[in-house]
């Protein structure tokens, strides 16, 4: 088996026919000698500029290879349909039930070095990706589950409902996933049903981060909060913050975010502030323009915390 399919990439498994194929004018660049191929093109201007091989022969090919691995792993009591890319278990019902809109903000990030090596050492076992997004690398051995049919999409369904036979995958990963579902707890007891005895969970959720939708964002969680979801039915080896999780990635998003908010002198003057000079009693701040100028929208994005009034009738 094929470790990993590139639809766009930067190694060796650049599909290098497909990309001409789809970008007449990168083809005639290589013909004119501009470029030496098209992969040279791709890694100089193709990447930065977003360009990708859609449904490539090899891509393709790749698919129906899943498919038939998918035939004995998906729950054929479920309702759902099949095509040549895909299984499709999203149904009116769940969408209604989960509050899955018929719209989905593009989520599209790469794997680190952990998630990797997980990918690698279960090269002759498989891996659910649980709310894959939409992937720049299409492994063979892992199936991409998510909400929506990107082209990488395997099974197309909730994670409060996983699809999938009992004990059916060697590892899962999950990665900025949990915060959107619903409801984590049903999601991470599906989770648990699906996952091999002796089977990998890796998985990465939010806890000081702004909100964000895909389609929807409920909860963040503390180091504590995601334990509680596993603890009962997991060994927990270890819980650790890496590089690409620190604390810097908050207080810069945060910092960000505050900014695009802001216009004109306002903004200025706020990027030109000291870092001590918002160290004092947040009280004091509240009159302030930086803090009277931010819209509804970023104020909620941003709160410290939010407010429900509610009646029972």
């Amino acid at each position: 088996m094929n470790a990993s399919m590139y639809f766009n990439c930067d190694d060796e498994n650049f599909d290098e026919e497909a990309y001409l194929e789809m970008y007449p004018d990168v083809a005639a660049a290589v013909h004119e000698k501009q470029f030496e191929s098209g992969k040279q093109h791709y890694l100089l201007f193709g990447m930065s500029e977003g360009r990708i091989i859609r449904l490539s022969k090899r891509f393709f090919a790749a698919k129906q290879r899943k498919l038939k691995i998918l035939d004995s792993l998906v729950d054929k009591t479920l309702d759902y349909t099949v095509n040549e890319q895909n299984y499709n278990f999203l149904t009116p019902e769940i969408c209604a039930d989960f509050n899955i809109p018929d719209f989905h903000v593009e989520s599209s990030n790469p794997y680190d070095d952990v998630v990797k090596n997980i990918i690698n050492s279960c090269n002759s076992g498989i891996v659910l990706d649980c709310g894959a997004g939409k992937r720049p690398v299409y492994y063979e051995n892992v199936v991409n589950f998510d909400i929506a049919a990107y082209d990488s999409t395997d099974v197309i369904g909730v994670g409060e409902k996983l699809p999938f036979v009992d004990n059916a995958f060697d590892a899962i990963i999950s990665i900025a996933v949990l915060e959107h579902v619903k409801d984590p707890f049903r999601c991470a007891r599906e989770i648990v049903r699906v996952l091999k005895h002796g089977g990998i969970l890796f998985c990465c959720v939010p806890f000081l981060q702004p909100f964000h939708g895909c389609p929807h964002h409920y909860y963040n969680m503390t180091k504590q909060g995601l334990y509680n979801l596993f603890c009962d039915y997991l060994r927990i080896d270890k819980q650790e913050v890496v590089p690409g999780t620190s604390p810097i990635f908050t207080l810069s998003w945060f910092l960000k975010s505050w900014i695009e908010g802001l216009s004109g002198n306002t903004k200025e003057n706020f990027m030109n502030m000291q870092i001590r000079e918002l160290l004092g009693n947040p009280f004091d701040y509240l009159a302030c323009d930086f803090t009277k100028e931010l819209s509804e929208g970023k104020n909620f994005e941003l709160a410290s915390c939010t407010i429900l009034h509610a009646v029972k009738e």
